[in-house]
């Protein structure tokens, strides 16, 4: 009803010069090749194939999150994930299932509907949607967390490596922090399962080298912040890798770091990146650990513009369609509370923030307050002329489901993350309890998805913005984000499972 059919699932696929399913102008290009005249073709491949879901949150701007949404969260089959262990510190721990961010993957190869899903277990599986069977697993050596990226490699000299993911795990259950290679990030074959290429996460002043972060790709470059604090620029087709270190390693073009000496002061080692880019405009936008909201350069390739936000920041910059990023902050390392920043980068520093949106401080697990996930907004599913507004919903540690309006202040003041700065704050539209939750809450046309420590929850609204709750389903600890296709929900939960939720 509200929705914008995204242009990587027409029926026929067109490319633009070297972009494959993120529409580029030529303004916008990496500049890491000569750009030739524009040229129009059909693709043959993605004819017969079609991601779905290419990267967390689903795109470049971390808008759209599926089609569909059911009415109803019956079970219609869940799969066990396995457990693994990892350490955290000194310490070894068993975990269960898949958590943070966790996002599956969705691929249609002909008409057949396949997953790829990150495991505790250590292994990332391709899995077919139809009967959950598991068509290959790979052994990251440690657990994974994060959401790949699928790469559409339209140049593969060999067909099994036309669609690539890259996927960051944890560092290594059988590694030391401080030895020179960590492999914690690779590019895998969908269609075999085989390792093309891994990159090595450099030891930094950051206590982290593992990768949660999902790569985002623009004309066949790939852009990541590891958990390292290093905003790396590569080139992702494994033709291009070359052997390094003794190991095969992509070709890097650049390494920036994401963060300043003054953090480290600040923040010691937790200058870690976990959140994944976003692109607007002529920029690629990133949060760091480190408190910084950076904004890396296409034309210039360098990291012009920065917000100081002085918290850490997990959830990545959400793009809106006025051209802001709407940004989550943790309770950490500031006096005043962590909520949601809108932000419109083309204005400085001192300037840019449209409002600000606050949230309990209240403690709980490891978290004293804040939002850990990031924020989704209705914008991929809005018509021009559509009387429902531009929303945006966001899950945080004080056990809130909140959804508020992006271009609807009140007129009142609210203090931001410094108790010292007064900031606008926006319309609060819908407010529910659904317990302590770190996932990203998903809004698919006009019903939200929120996952938490006690279940799914699935809500529907209407034009007037009259919400409710039409289905709960307590399926146990739930920090990984959903994703919906074709009426049906896909969530990994702690408690070892991967579900497939909806009507049966």
């Amino acid at each position: 009803m509200f929705m914008k059919t995204p242009f990587f699932l027409t029926v026929i696929t067109v490319l633009i010069a070297t972009s494959c399913n993120f529409s580029q102008s030529k303004e916008n290009s990496s500049n890491y090749k000569n750009e030739d005249s524009i040229k129009i073709e059909i693709d043959s491949f993605l004819i017969k194939n079609k991601i779905i879901n290419q990267t967390y949150l689903g795109n470049e701007k971390r808008n759209y999150y599926g089609d569909i949404a059911p009415d109803t969260l019956q079970i219609i089959w869940k799969l066990a994930l396995g457990t693994g262990q990892t350490r955290v510190g000194s310490k070894i721990l068993t975990w269960s299932g898949a958590g943070w961010t966790g996002q599956p993957l969705i691929v249609k190869e002909d008409s057949i509907t396949y997953l790829i899903q990150g495991t505790y277990n250590h292994n990332m599986l391709k899995i077919r949607e139809k009967d959950a069977k598991i068509i290959w697993a790979k052994d990251f050596g440690d657990v994974i967390k994060g959401t790949g990226t699928i790469f559409y490699n339209k140049n593969a000299e060999d067909e099994n490596n036309k669609l690539v993911i890259l996927q960051g795990s944890r560092q290594g259950f059988n590694t030391s922090f401080r030895q020179n290679i960590i492999t914690s990030y690779r590019a895998i074959s969908y269609f075999t399962g085989k390792e093309l290429w891994s990159l090595n996460s450099k030891l930094t002043e950051s206590y982290s080298r593992d990768v949660d972060g999902s790569s985002l790709i623009i004309n066949d470059t790939a852009y990541i912040g590891l958990e390292n604090a290093i905003f790396t620029v590569f080139n992702p087709n494994p033709k291009f890798s070359s052997l390094k270190d003794g190991i095969i390693q992509p070709k890097v073009y650049e390494e920036h770091s994401l963060y300043e000496e003054n953090d480290i002061k600040l923040h010691g080692g937790n200058l870690v990146t976990e959140s994944s880019p976003s692109h607007l405009l002529n920029h690629i936008y990133i949060t760091s650990g480190s408190g910084h909201v950076y904004g890396y350069n296409l034309k210039t390739r360098k990291i012009d513009w920065s917000f100081f936000t002085g918290s850490d920041m997990d959830g990545s910059p959400t793009v809106t369609d006025d051209n802001c990023i709407l940004i989550s902050l943790e309770k950490q390392y500031i006096p005043g509370p962590g909520g949601v920043f809108k932000l419109d980068p083309s204005q400085s520093s001192d300037s840019c923030v449209k409002w600000f949106f606050p949230v309990q401080s209240i403690h709980f697990a490891f978290w004293d307050g804040g939002i850990i996930g990031s924020v989704s907004v209705n914008d991929s599913y809005r018509k021009n002329d559509d009387e429902i507004p531009n929303l945006a919903a966001f899950s945080a540690i004080d056990g809130n489901l909140y959804v508020v309006n992006t271009k609807k202040i009140t007129g009142k003041k609210v203090i931001g993350p410094d108790n010292k700065t007064l900031y606008d704050t926006p319309e609060l539209v819908f407010k529910y309890k659904i317990t302590e939750s770190i996932s990203t809450p998903i809004i698919v046309g006009n019903k939200i998805i929120a996952a938490s420590y006690s279940g799914i929850y699935l809500f529907e609204f209407d034009k007037n913005l009259n919400f409710k709750l039409i289905s709960h389903i307590d399926i146990g600890s739930t920090e990984a984000t959903p994703i919906v296709n074709n009426g049906r929900i896909y969530v990994a939960t702690k408690t070892g499972y991967l579900y497939c939720l909806g009507r049966k």
